[in-house]
C-alpha cells in the first residue's frame, strides 16, 4: 500500500519534472496540433498546441514503476511485460503523430494500418496470459472458462480500450482526468487481491496522469496526441487481462464505452437512415455544440467515471472478501 503511493508520488514529480523541458521542445520544434476540418469552430484557437506529451507521460510512469517495483522487490515477468506493452504502443502513437507532422495535417497513419500495429502489441499480453492457462474470466465466484476463444477476446478487448480512449481524448484534460480515476480504482482492486506489482504499476501511471494533467488542464499546454491516448487505452486494458479484470472494465471505463458507443451508433444510424443521432460525435463534441464549455464537461464526466469506478470497488470487495 505504502509502496503504491510512494510510487504515484515518483511519477507525479517526475510527470512535471519532464514536462517543462518537452513542451520547450516541442514549441522551438513547433510541432503543434492539427485540428481536423469536422472538429467544433472552437478548437481552431487549439492549433499548433505542443503535442505527443505522452512522451513524457509515459517516460514518467514508467521509470517510476521500475524504481517502486525494485523498491518493493516485486519484480515479474508479467509486470514488465505490462511496461513493455505500454512502451509499445505509445511508439505506436508516435508514429502515427509523426505522419500527421509529415503530411502537415490531421492525417496519421491509415486506420487499418494502426489496427495491425495494436493488434499485434495486443498479442504480447494476450499470448502470454494463454500460454499460462489463464483463458477465463471472472465476477465475484462466477468463472467462465473462454479457452482457444480468449486470445480473439483478449485481443478486441486491448484494441478496443486503446482506440476507446484514443476517442475520449478530444478536450482540454478529459482523457487524462478520467484515466487518474480509472486506475485509482484498479489499483485499489489489485490491492484488495494482493497484487502488489500491479497495483504499484497502476498508481505510477496515476501519478504520471496528474502530473500530465497540470499541463494539460484548459486551456491546455500540451496535447498527449496518439502518443499518449493509445499508450493509456492499450496498458488499461492490458491490466485487465493481466490480472484477470476484463469485465470490471465496463464500469470502470464507463465514459470510454460512451464515447465509443456514441460513435458507433452515429455512423450505423447515418448509414441506414441518413440522419445524425448526435449533433457530432464522439458525444463530448455533442454537448459542446449544445452550449457546454469543455471544463463543465470533463467535470461531468469525470463524476460520472469516480462514481461508476466507486461502485466497482465495493461490489468488488463485497464480491471477494
Amino acid at each position: 500500500m505504502i509502496l503504491a503511493i510512494v510510487a504515484a508520488l515518483i511519477a507525479f514529480v517526475l510527470s512535471l519534472l519532464f514536462g517543462v523541458p518537452y513542451i520547450d521542445f516541442l514549441k522551438k520544434k513547433m510541432l503543434g496540433q492539427y485540428i481536423r476540418e469536422e472538429a467544433p469552430e472552437s478548437h481552431a484557437k487549439k492549433g499548433g498546441t505542443p503535442t505527443t506529451g505522452g512522451i513524457f507521460l509515459v517516460f514518467a510512469a514508467v521509470l517510476a514503476a521500475v524504481i517502486s517495483l525494485f523498491m518493493a522487490e516485486k519484480t515479474s515477468t508479467g509486470a514488465f511485460l505490462i511496461l513493455i506493452t505500454f512502451i509499445f504502443y505509445m511508439f505506436a502513437g508516435f508514429q502515427d503523430d509523426s505522419q500527421k507532422f509529415e503530411h502537415h495535417a490531421n492525417k496519421g497513419l491509415s486506420a487499418r494500418g494502426k489496427l495491425i500495429l495494436q493488434i499485434a502489441i495486443a498479442c504480447l499480453p494476450v499470448m502470454f496470459v494463454t500460454i499460462s492457462g489463464r483463458t477465463f474470466l471472472t465476477f465475484g465466484h462466477y468463472t467462465l472458462n473462454l479457452g482457444y476463444l480468449y486470445p480473439i477476446f483478449g485481443i478486441f478487448l486491448v484494441t478496443g480500450v486503446s482506440n476507446a480512449v484514443n476517442l475520449t481524448d478530444g478536450l482540454d484534460g478529459l482523457a487524462s482526468s478520467n484515466m487518474v480515476i480509472s486506475l485509482a480504482a484498479l489499483a485499489a482492486i489489485n490491492l484488495i487481491m494482493g497484487n502488489v506489482d500491479m497495483a504499484i504499476i497502476c498508481t505510477s501511471i496515476m501519478g504520471a496522469c496528474l502530473g500530465f494533467l497540470y499541463f494539460n488542464r484548459y486551456p491546455a499546454k500540451v496535447f498527449m496526441g496518439d502518443t499518449g491516448s493509445l499508450a493509456l487505452g492499450g496498458v488499461l486494458g492490458t491490466l485487465a487481462v493481466m490480472g484477470k479484470f476484463e469485465l470490471w472494465l465496463i464500469p470502470i471505463g464507463i465514459i470510454y464505452l460512451i464515447e465509443t458507443l456514441s460513435v458507433m451508433l452515429q455512423v450505423t444510424s447515418f448509414k441506414l437512415t441518413g440522419k445524425r443521432i448526435f449533433k457530432m460525435s464522439p458525444i463530448h463534441h455533442h454537448f459542446e455544440l449544445c452550449g457546454w464549455n469543455e471544463t463543465k464537461i470533463v467535470k461531468l464526466f469525470s463524476l460520472v467515471t469516480f462514481l461508476c469506478c466507486s461502485g466497482a470497488v465495493v461490489l468488488f470487495w463485497y464480491l471477494n472478501k
